[in-house]
């Protein structure tokens, strides 16, 4: 928690951290071969949530499908990762920055954050072995730890997915979400985050219900809050995690919305007040 607190204000109630989708990236199969009009595109969503009320922003590679594991991730990623989080930082100065880095490229974001003075990172296969679409996953808290000390980045938090979306988890079903959780806890995880079964799908009321009051780190949702669901999720976590909601499509590869990023703001802002009034 301790982590957690250093990065989002412990005044600011259920902080909102927005998504930016960078375009493909040099090396991978959707690659524009324009890196520049990519980080054109990066600006300009930097400076839309520079115009809201947005807490927090975190960028992520999602565009570079089909994902390969942190072993077969090249050096050209971490790279490009570190240039483009360079450029939203010179836009975003006075909020908290997050990178993710797929697939599993855990250490290697930690590395941009460092590089780039972002205060935290989402990281998949924490706790656990699981199958995802790119491959089987292994735990990974050990090691990322211990690179983070190594790295001298313990100002870094980290934010761990349990039983992720795009996985199947049946080699652990016999351990439930609370279990779970509760080992990324115990291997000093500085934060959960719960999903839907795939990108913009909301999170089970009961999965978030399921860890509410049962842990001493924070909760986040990460994936599928919108203006419509928000007020049910508002009071059971500590943060959300908003990207697809954010485009004018409503799915995560479409253009960022700018009335979308302030109405959700709006909302939020609300039920802040609603919060603080009770």
């Amino acid at each position: 928690m301790e982590r957690f607190l250093k990065v989002f204000s412990s005044s600011l109630k259920c902080p909102v951290i927005g998504m930016i989708h960078i375009p493909a990236l040099p090396g991978t199969p959707r690659y524009s071969g324009n890196f520049e009009e990519s980080i054109k595109i990066v600006r300009k969503e930097a400076e839309i949530y520079r115009n809201t009320s947005i807490d927090a922003v975190m960028i992520e590679n999602m565009h570079d499908i089909p994902y390969v594991r942190e072993q077969d991730l090249g050096p050209e990623t971490t790279a490009t990762m570190t240039r483009v989080a360079l450029e939203v930082r010179r836009i975003l100065q006075n909020i908290p920055l997050g990178v993710q880095i797929l697939a599993c490229g855990n250490q290697q974001a930690l590395a941009v954050a460092k590089a780039s003075g972002y205060q935290f990172i989402r990281a998949e296969g924490f706790v656990f072995s699981h199958v995802a679409d790119e491959g089987i996953v292994d735990a990974c808290a050990g090691n990322l730890l211990r690179y983070r000390r190594q790295i001298n980045a313990e100002e870094v938090a980290i934010l761990t997915d349990v039983k992720k979306k795009h996985s199947s988890h049946a080699i652990t079903e016999d351990l439930n979400l609370l279990e779970t959780a509760k080992a990324a806890e115990f291997f000093l995880s500085d934060g959960i985050i719960v999903t839907g079964t795939s990108t913009g799908d909301p999170v089970n009321p009961q999965d978030l219900q399921s860890l509410t009051g049962k842990l001493n780190i924070p909760v986040l949702i990460g994936s599928g809050a919108t203006i419509d669901n928000i007020q049910e999720y508002f009071s059971k976590c500590q943060g959300i995690i908003v990207g697809s909601h954010f485009k004018k499509s409503g799915h995560w590869d479409g253009e960022m919305s700018p009335g979308k990023v302030d109405s959700f703001m709006k909302k939020i802002q609300e039920l802040r007040n609603l919060s603080f009034n009770k």
